[in-house]
């Protein structure tokens, strides 16, 4: 297991749009990947779960990966987050 910890950048944090781009980033690892935000858990994978986290622009989030892709999963999300999220 991996963790580390990225600022959202998105001026609108993550709101639908972006959510279904990290989704669909981690889909692509077999890992299980979530993030932490406050007190709660959220499922990258899932849409739903992503938006209910109710992350804004600067705020900070800690990615977590396990399994056996993991540091490639990492280095895609870090790679995405930073750069946008498509926007």
């Amino acid at each position: 297991m991996i963790s580390q910890k990225v600022v959202i950048k998105n001026p609108t944090g993550l709101h639908l749009r972006p959510a279904g781009i990290l989704c669909k980033e981690a889909m692509e690892f077999k890992s299980m990947i979530t993030f932490r935000f406050r007190d709660s858990t959220a499922n990258a994978k899932s849409v739903l779960s992503v938006l209910g986290a109710c992350v804004k622009c600067g705020d900070e989030i800690e990615l977590i990966c396990e399994g056996e892709d993991e540091e490639k999963a990492m280095n895609a999300l870090i790679n995405a987050i930073e750069s946008g999220l498509g926007e």
